[in-house]
């Protein structure tokens, strides 16, 4: 049983906000790969008790957010890949996994909540809302790696559980700001979204292992117990961004005849 971890950084347990916590150069950006990579081992643990003998864990923070040195031996690690998506998923792998996941864009309750970059304000594929979490689970079912389980902010846990019923979840920590935000330009939406209530990292630890066993688990005896969203082609990509600076807002879309895929790379 091959299991693909997909990581970021913005839902883990203790990592507070952006400034201080997720590009190089901040105070705790070291800590908080740390942090990450322990959830990850975490899982790990749990998918092995459960029968996963293979792990890819792919760092798909853009700034980097693993340290991959304190990595469980028996994962292989991927930090670059040729082209963005699907990175490094391919049909080989039976399911897939994420780890210290954030919510999309103008979630309400959601910590460090963003869809790529600050200044989406909305995505949409064939018109579903979906943040990266979204993106990489409709790459995966299109190559046929189940979307299983996937811990982070509460907020994601019930994004993930609408887009993929069945899926297995974690929440770490829980956003306390009830508003979306939409109206907010990008740097000030940036800042928005900052407060959050967590567990310890330890406690986190354990409830992702026990998530983990769980879901690989129910995969492998109940496999038609997830039942993940399905869209059909041909596909179209909605992006609406805020005001960034002098740049006002504006809305931008794509299409592509048969692959979501080839959709999220330039269509």
């Amino acid at each position: 049983m091959k299991v693909f971890i997909m990581t970021d950084m913005e839902g883990v347990a203790g990592i507070f906000n952006f400034a201080d916590w997720t590009s190089p150069g901040n105070r705790y950006h070291e800590f908080g790969k740390e942090l990450l990579a322990r959830e990850v081992n975490a899982a790990i643990e749990g998918f092995a008790e459960a029968g996963a003998t293979e792990f890819l864990v792919c760092d798909g923070h853009g700034y980097s957010g693993v340290n991959h040195l304190l990595l469980d031996n028996r994962a292989q690690f991927q930090r670059s890949w040729v082209g963005p998506y699907p990175f490094g998923i391919d049909r080989s792998f039976d399911c897939i996994a994420w780890i210290g996941q954030h919510p999309k864009s103008s979630t309400t309750f959601g910590h460090l909540t963003h869809t790529g970059m600050s200044v989406v304000r909305e995505f949409q594929i064939n018109g579903i809302s979906v943040g990266e979490f979204g993106q990489i689970a409709f790459c995966a079912l299109e190559l046929g790696v189940m979307p299983i389980f996937g811990s982070g902010c509460r907020a994601f846990c019930l994004e993930a559980e609408a887009l993929i019923p069945g899926i297995e979840t974690v929440g770490v920590k829980h956003g306390v700001n009830p508003y979306p935000g939409v109206e907010l330009d990008t740097q000030s939406y940036r800042n928005f979204n900052t407060g959050a209530v967590h567990l310890h990292p330890e406690k986190a630890r354990v409830l992702i292992k026990l998530g983990a066993y769980n879901a690989l688990r129910r995969f492998i005896e109940n496999p038609h117990s997830f039942k993940p969203t399905r869209i059909s082609a041909p596909y179209e990509c909605f992006t609406e961004f805020r005001d960034n600076g002098d740049i006002k807002g504006y809305i931008h879309t794509k299409t592509h005849p048969d692959s979501v895929i080839a959709l999220l790379n330039g269509g």
